[in-house]
């Protein structure tokens, strides 16, 4: 389970960074923020799966 979480969180930071650099290339700064708002929520999961495994080591 752990490493699915883990992909998820890779998945939505790389689709935050896709939606980012689409939102800036058309000048779109909804877009651009909610590409930023997705990379965020990649981070906090991938910080919260590293958290997990260290208290599991």
């Amino acid at each position: 389970m752990a490493e699915n979480q883990k992909a998820q969180a890779k998945t939505e930071q790389a689709k935050g960074k896709v939606k980012e650099t689409a939102g800036r290339a058309v000048g779109n700064e909804r877009v651009e923020a909610e590409g930023r708002m997705e990379q965020a929520r990649g981070d906090a999961r991938q910080a919260k799966e590293k958290a997990k495994d260290v208290f599991r080591h």
